[in-house]
This record gives structure tokens, sequence and C-alpha cells, in this order.
């Protein structure tokens, strides 16, 4: 930990690490490890648990009346004078990944004050990557500071993205999404962690980011980074009201807005206009794939 961090963040990274030396510890036997499916496709492995009390009780340690709000165990309220920092925690982001062997997870923590990010850590235990940021004061990655990247035309982009994979995750609506971005961009990929996704968007190594589905906890900390890094975050319009929307996109100033104009039309907040011919191109589009007249790509 460094002197010249503030302190929540210190604490905040102590707490991650120690998450990604559980994490670690237990990719080693992976087959070894029990998994149990909150619903279809959506996993929860006694991983998750293990590294997710460390991480609260790293934070509750220093700071015993902050409150949490974690992915697998729910919310708990702050009290007294404290009550209004909240630790916002994704233990293991990219279960699914972790528990295939596929080396793309991380460990989420960010702690909002009175509801505005203030710290934020993300950290990939694969790659002993850190990523920190403390509002005002910059993003980093492993104590070089970094910022989203320069570039200013779409077609020029790597944007990244996560797929639905839970049953009324409207599979329809996200593949009309992608045809709409893929055509328009460089290249497109889903990695399968949304905290670690918004890092790369921060360090330059994405140049956007946009999914829909998402929990606070997935991107509060990941959002930081992006906005200390020079980038923007959102809703599919562009709005910045995005943490509890379900919905989330990022990217550089330029690229934010191009991003917006071609997702806006799939945003809850999309004008009834927009909405109706997303569900009527929607309703089409399975009729076109059993035309015969399609036919099919070897």
């Amino acid at each position: 930990m460094s002197s010249h961090l503030h302190p929540m963040l210190n604490v905040a990274i102590k707490a991650a690490r120690a998450a990604g030396t559980v994490i670690n510890r237990a990719s080693l036997d992976i087959e070894s490890v029990r998994v149990s499916a909150k619903q279809t496709n959506d996993f929860v492995t006694e991983v998750d648990h293990a590294a997710e009390q460390t991480i609260i009780d790293t934070l509750l340690s220093a700071y015993p009346d902050h409150g949490i709000w974690a992915e697998e165990s729910g919310r708990r309220e702050g009290k007294g004078r404290d009550k209004g920092h909240v630790w916002i925690i994704d233990p293991l982001d990219g279960t699914t990944n972790f528990i295939h062997g596929f080396p793309v997870y991380c460990v989420s923590i960010a702690l909002a004050v009175n509801g505005r990010t203030e710290q934020a850590v993300v950290y990939d235990p694969t790659r002993n990557d850190l990523f920190c940021a403390t509002r005002g004061r910059g993003a980093y990655l492993n104590d070089r500071r970094i910022r989203v990247a320069k570039r200013t035309q779409l077609r020029d982009c790597l944007i990244s993205t996560g797929f639905p994979f839970r049953p009324g995750d409207h599979f329809q609506t996200y593949m009309q999404m992608l045809q709409d971005v893929m055509p328009k961009v460089a290249g497109v990929r889903r990695p399968g962690a949304a905290a670690l996704d918004l890092a790369y968007v921060a360090a330059g190594f994405a140049d956007g980011f946009f999914e829909a589905g998402l929990s606070p906890w997935d991107v509060a900390a990941g959002a930081l980074l992006v906005t200390e890094a020079g980038g923007l975050v959102g809703n599919f319009t562009g709005e910045a009201d995005f943490l509890e929307q379900r919905e989330c996109m990022a990217a550089n100033p330029r690229i934010y807005g191009q991003m917006a104009n071609l997702l806006g039309k799939y945003s809850k907040f999309a004008s009834a206009g927009d909405k109706a011919a997303v569900r009527q191109a929607a309703a089409i589009a399975p009729e076109a794939q059993d035309d015969p007249r399609h036919g099919s790509a070897d």
C-alpha cells in the first residue's frame, strides 16, 4: 500500500488483494470448487462467498460503521456518522470464466459516500493488475497514471460488451444492437467481466464499452476509473444516471457521443417511437431467420 493514496483506498486495495489470494488459491484446483446456479447460466461458487467475506472483514475491521452492498450477501446499513459510507462489492466478477479456467475475472470494490462513488479498486488476480482511483485524483494501473484512448472515429475503435445469458434478457434486441455496432467499428470483444471491461476502457486498452442487465456492483468501481481517466459513463442515451438503471456505456468523450447515437434507441429512456421501432424489428428478426429464402452459411 502507498502512503500517498487516500486511506480508504488503501484499505480497499488491501481487501482486494486479500480476495485475490483466495481466488488464486482456488484457481489451482478449479474442479474441486463447489458451484451452484442462482438461475440459468448465473453461477456462484464457494470462492465468491469466501472472497466476499474476506473483503467485508477487511473493510469493517478498519471502518466498522460503514455500510455494505455486496453481490452475494446483500446490503447492511451503516451506523452513526458513517451511515453515508457504503462499500459496493463484487468479489468475483466473471464467475463463469473462473469456473472454466478462463483467466478473465476480477475483484471490484467501490466506496460511495452519500450516493457518490469516491474510491474504486478493480483487481485482476491472474495478472496482478491493480486499477484504482480516488475522485479528483486520477486513475492508475499499478502506480502508473492511465488515460482513455484518444481515437476520434468509431470505425477505428475496439469496443467491448457483454452478451445476454439469463432468461428474459431480450436476446433479439441485443442481436440488433450488435448488428448496428459491429459494421461501424474495428472490432467487438466480449471478455465476460464488466468491471474489467470498464478498467480497460480507462486504461485505453478498449475504446468503449456497453452492456445491459448490469448491477451496481458490476459497474460502480469501473465507472469511477473511466471518469478519472478522462472518459464518460452513462446509460445508452448518454445520460449520467446509470448505476441502478441496468444499462451502461463508457468511452472517451468523442466516441461516447457516437455510441449514444447508435445505442440510444435501445435505452429504457428512449422515446416511445424509438422503442416501438426496436420492438418491431425484434419481432421481425425471428421470422427472417425462419424464412428458407435466407438459406444458411457454412
